[in-house]
């Protein structure tokens, strides 16, 4: 009973900003509570926000009340991160700002926007964004950066983690923080001394494992998006990148990603892909290592080399 009441508690003061874009009727409960992926939660109560101050709101709420949040864009992952029976937070109708900067050598997007949307912004430029899912033409931009999603060509060079210039988050306590302006850096670094004195203890902690070091080091050397993006302890010594980055692939356990610069990559106007077929597993991975060599040569004649 004493859960029932803290999400009528919500529900009610979140009513007070959100009026009708917030609501626990069954069908759109159970309409929302599905997503691309085979699991099925249904959500107590779903909520639209459209900007990062009304999410502010909602985490303090939820912290009030003790209920959890789960932030949601398009919902095409097939690993159910956008599902909950909590409180479902969509930002499907809103966040849709995008601005090209340095003549298209980075982007600036809101967690709202398709990831075709932003190619189609850099096309006139031969660029595009690094990350290209299967599901690029439906996933939105927070959620391919939250699951660090990467398709079969970026790789590992120019996924979100590769290609991330800044982002704009919101933490569980409702703190904002900017990486692209120096003095909303300085706020979180005085109003959150505990949180950098810990991330650098971690860097530290790590930096003194041998084993454990080269460990990371060689999981983050092939795509890898299981948990965390632990290789950020040991790639930056900066506290805040450290943190930005352990935010790719976080999956929305961190914090909310309003928004992400990105920088952009070199579109092709001529592509090619091939599928091989060889007697035994021996020869494709010979060949493999072949196409490995090439791309390390020539980078930009072959993209990506994977067995299947």
């Amino acid at each position: 009973m004493r859960v029932e009441e803290n999400y009528h508690a919500f529900f009610t003061e979140a009513s007070g900003f959100l009026n009708e874009r917030i609501f626990k009727d069954y069908l759109r409960r159970l309409a929302y509570g599905i997503d691309a992926s085979c699991y099925r939660y249904i959500p107590k109560i779903v909520a639209w926000v459209k900007d990062e101050e009304e999410v502010q709101k909602l985490c303090v709420l939820a912290k009030k009340h003790g209920v959890s949040l789960t932030f949601r864009a398009a919902g095409s992952s097939l690993s159910g991160q956008a599902i909950c029976d909590g409180v479902l937070v969509m930002v499907t109708h809103f966040f849709k700002d995008a601005q090209i900067l340095d003549n298209a050598q980075s982007i600036q997007l809101s967690c709202g926007v398709i990831g075709s949307h932003a190619n189609a912004l850099l096309k006139p430029y031969h660029k595009k964004i690094g990350p290209d899912p299967a599901t690029i033409n439906t996933a939105m931009i927070g959620g391919i950066v939250a699951n660090n999603a990467s398709g079969m060509c970026c790789g590992v060079e120019q996924n979100s983690y590769k290609t991330l210039k800044s982002l704009r988050v919101i933490l569980a306590d409702g703190t904002l923080l900017d990486t692209a302006n120096q003095e909303s850096i300085e706020n979180f670094k005085n109003a959150r001394k505990d949180l950098i004195e810990g991330v650098l203890n971690l860097r530290k902690e790590i930096l003194k494992d041998e084993e454990l070091h080269a460990l990371i080091k060689k999981k983050y050397e092939i795509k890898n998006t299981t948990g965390y993006s632990l290789n950020a302890l040991i790639d930056f010594e900066d506290p805040i990148e450290i943190i930005s980055h352990l935010f790719i692939g976080s999956e929305g356990t961190l914090g909310f990603i309003s928004s992400v610069g990105l920088e952009c990559v070199k579109d092709y106007a001529y592509k090619t892909c091939a599928l091989l077929f060889y007697e035994n597993l021996e020869q494709c991975a010979k060949a493999a290592q072949i196409l490995a060599a090439l791309k390390a040569k020539q980078p930009e004649m072959i993209s990506s080399a994977e067995l299947m």
